[in-house]
């Protein structure tokens, strides 16, 4: 892998000096290489891959049936694990997610030094991918967070390879963000980001057309599959659901005014410490009407809707409340039920053996399916693991940061001038951070503003947050380093 890397980039990283190439990619495989190990001793220090009730037992049952899921989880994440069927193994689903983590990872340095960032800072900007125990305890999970991150920055990848984008990797680039908004529909929305990068860096109809067509197409089919199952064109049946429990914790219906069919949706009492708990509570108003509580989803998103529209500003302090709990010292439970995963634990945990869905999936899917257990002496090593710059949401804040000072051009002054040959092309191209930084953003606030916060969602933005921010930093140093020159050459 190694020699690969090197040969990929050897004699493609404009302005990089030939010395701090080589340099640069072995102080990466220096990285990688206990990056692999790490995910080796993750395999052994758990007797199975982690599942966890619900969402791993419906992914895994949409891939037998192969047909939309109702509810939240469209079938990208399915048709991963439909492929991978044949072996009915669970353990070689997490250990194909591991190798993918190591993907991104490479992706992310070779994005970088193809950008002439620093090896030093590539890897810097790679190593909360490669060693965060979040992202590890990701990896080893049947959950869908780690394809949406792969397919993400594979998207970037291909937009930014090259200065001027071919119409082939716009298609690309279209189509991945097309799977990763079926694999998680809050994603979806970033086909237009890209459109509207496309359109800003000038780079002409037939990308822009290729982008837009190669994403819509696939979601336009999706929504078409699902309405045969469930007579509505859409991707998933829980928006309206999701934006309703985003409602309770402002809503305030003397001010709403809801028609009286919508008016049973309203506050009714019921108390959860977090929005997306109002999903499940069995008190609340939602889930007091008769049939499954998807089957209003409509219902919920009118009501939803109208409750924004009369209260704005509550609406916005919620979700900016909520997205400013990515940035605590420490991570906040939120939900209190939920436990952050920031390192990796010992123990074991059952699975709910009386649900009738777990013994289905494990006839269907995977006769071996069983809780899992931490395996000694593994377990112990893994337990002493600290990741040595535990990426604290503080930490996180500062990158994000600093990706948006450099998507805003700030401290560039006149620098900024337009190159010669360069008359058509758009701030975005000039700002190479301006991409990767408003993914981050998008993924960061997107899930708050829709549902609710949750530590795994935050997880999607970190790399491309990282990516934005060692560009930032790079094109920031450059300018420094051409003022100065200018200054001496101006002094002589």
């Amino acid at each position: 892998m190694a020699t690969a890397l090197a040969a990929s980039l050897r004699s493609r990283v404009p302005g990089a000096p030939v010395s701090g190439r080589h340099q640069g990619h072995l102080l990466f495989c220096l990285a990688l290489m206990p990056a692999a190990a790490l995910r080796v001793l993750v395999m052994l220090g758990y007797d199975t891959a982690q599942l966890y009730w619900y969402d791993s037992f419906t992914y895994l049952d949409t891939a037998v049936h192969m047909r939309p899921q109702g509810a939240f989880h469209p079938a990208g994440y399915p048709w991963f694990l439909w492929l991978l069927r044949p072996f009915h193994s669970v353990e070689l689903i997490a250990g194909v997610q591991h190798a993918m983590g190591l993907g991104v990872g490479v992706m992310i340095y070779a994005l970088l030094r193809r950008r002439s960032v620093p090896g030093w800072g590539a890897t810097l900007a790679a190593a909360p991918v490669l060693f965060d125990p979040s992202f590890l305890r990701l990896e080893h999970a049947i959950l869908s967070d780690l394809q949406v991150i792969f397919l993400l920055v594979a998207a970037l990848l291909a937009v930014m390879w090259r200065e001027e984008v071919s119409t082939r990797a716009a298609a690309l680039a279209g189509l991945l963000i097309a799977l990763a908004g079926l694999t998680r529909t809050a994603a979806a929305p970033l086909l237009g980001v890209v459109v509207l990068h496309l359109l800003l860096r000038r780079a002409g109809w037939r990308r822009v057309a290729a982008a837009a067509v190669a994403g819509t197409l696939p979601l336009v089919a999706y929504a078409g599959w699902y309405a045969q199952h469930h007579g509505r064109f859409a991707l998933s049946g829980s928006d309206g659901v999701a934006l309703w429990a985003r409602t309770m914790t402002f809503a305030d219906c003397s001010l709403i005014q809801p028609p009286p069919e919508e008016a049973v949706l309203c506050p009714n009492g019921t108390v959860a410490d977090a929005a997306s708990e109002y999903v499940w509570a069995p008190g609340a108003s939602l889930n007091r009407l008769p049939g499954d509580r998807f089957s209003h989803n409509d219902l919920a998103r009118s009501f939803a809707l109208r409750a924004i529209a009369a209260q704005p500003l509550d609406y916005l302090r919620e979700v900016a409340r909520d997205t400013a709990l990515a940035f605590t010292w420490e991570p906040v439970r939120h939900p209190r039920r939920m436990n952050p995963t920031t390192s990796f634990p010992r123990g074991s945990w059952p699975l709910p053996e009386r649900q009738p869905l777990v013994g289905q999936v494990r006839r269907e899917y995977d006769t071996d399916i069983h809780g899992m257990s931490s395996v000694e002496p593994y377990a112990s090593v893994l337990a002493a693991y600290r990741y040595p710059w535990f990426l604290h949401g503080t930490v996180f804040g500062v990158v994000l940061l600093a990706g948006g000072l450099g998507a805003a051009g700030l401290g560039e002054g006149r620098l900024r001038r337009t190159a010669p040959g360069a008359a058509g092309r758009g701030e975005a191209e000039r700002r190479p951070a301006v991409l990767p930084w408003a993914f981050a953003v998008f993924l960061l606030v997107a899930p708050v503003a829709a549902l609710d916060f949750d530590h795994r969602y935050v997880l999607p933005a970190v790399p491309v947050a990282c990516v934005a921010a060692a560009l930032a930093v790079t094109r920031a140093a450059r300018t420094l380093r051409t003022r100065r020159r200018r200054r001496l050459s101006g002094g002589r």
